[in-house]
């Protein structure tokens, strides 16, 4: 999970800021393509948003030795901007 600049959302007849990027890769053909299931949520952990990215080549050719790859690419593709890695209490 990662920390991210926050950003307002409206759901559920309130705003909430959205500030952790929550990103599991629920896919992957391990030749050419990666399905992503992403939530937004705040610093309670409601979930405010989700969906799924693809991604497809040449993203999918990027070097995934670590997570941060994956994440930035996430990022990127949802207007975001990652600010760090969320360390438990």
């Amino acid at each position: 999970m990662k920390t991210i600049q926050p950003i307002t959302i409206w759901f559920a007849g309130n705003f909430y800021n959205a500030t952790l990027l929550s990103l599991i890769c629920i896919k992957d053909n391990l030749l050419n393509s990666a399905t992503f299931y992403y939530q937004l949520q705040t610093d309670t952990f409601l979930s405010i948003a989700d969906g799924n990215l693809t991604m497809i080549l040449p993203d999918y050719e990027t070097d995934w030795q670590t997570n941060n790859a994956a994440y930035l690419w996430a990022a990127t593709q949802l207007g975001l901007t990652i600010t760090g890695e969320y360390i438990p209490a």
